[in-house]
């Protein structure tokens, strides 16, 4: 479940810049797509939502506690349990191999290891070949793919993607997409994916628009 109230954040700069955001309740287990165009703010409401950034204003509750009243540690401690991000650009630890960054995820959460899960996961993301490879012998699919495993593989309560689709042709755009829908039911989670691609609205039957 998420739900947020009277969400803003201000950017601070030459121009102080105040951003608003609608009201979001999203009943547990359901799909919301956030569709606008480049710099509306819509990467912004996703970091509000995963904790990254703290609000100027309103609240975020996920599974009905409210993320920005935590402190630092406490909220680490719950990202790390509770919400899997997916991000636009992955990130890596590039010197390690694809299992090992798959470790690293388990060991954050603080959950017992699944070897099958993770098993299961990296079959289903066609990556089973390639867990000794490092990060710089993986292709820019496979690296999508990893970021994709990284995010579910401690089967959070929310699951938050960023533009996953951007760079990616009408094919892999359904792949990838179908992708995550079957790893939120996988893991009964919120799916929330951000994004101005409008080939992905087919997927989704809850749009908020910016």
């Amino acid at each position: 479940m998420i739900q947020t109230s009277s969400l803003e954040f201000t950017y601070q700069g030459r121009e102080k810049c105040t951003l608003s955001f609608p009201d979001i309740d999203l009943p547990p287990q359901e799909d919301l797509l956030i569709l606008g165009p480049s710099g509306i703010g819509k990467t912004t409401l996703l970091h509000l939502l995963a904790g990254l950034l703290p609000p100027k204003g309103g609240d975020v509750f996920i599974s009905n506690t409210c993320i920005n009243k935590l402190t630092r540690k406490q909220l680490d401690c719950f990202r790390g349990q509770h919400i899997g991000l997916i991000f636009q650009r992955p990130y890596f630890v590039r010197s390690l191999t694809l299992l090992e960054n798959l470790n690293i995820r388990e060991q954050l959460s603080k959950k017992k290891k699944d070897l099958y899960r993770r098993e299961e996961l990296v079959e289903q993301l066609g990556l089973s070949n390639l867990q000794n490879k490092r990060i710089h012998q993986l292709s820019e699919g496979q690296q999508q793919r990893l970021s994709i495993a990284l995010g579910v593989i401690h089967k959070p309560k929310v699951i938050l993607a960023d533009e996953p689709t951007s760079n990616l042709d009408d094919i892999n755009c359904e792949k990838v997409i179908r992708l995550l829908k079957k790893e939120a039911q996988i893991c009964k989670s919120n799916l929330v994916i951000i994004t101005h691609d409008h080939r992905v609205k087919t997927h989704f039957d809850n749009h908020l628009v910016l």
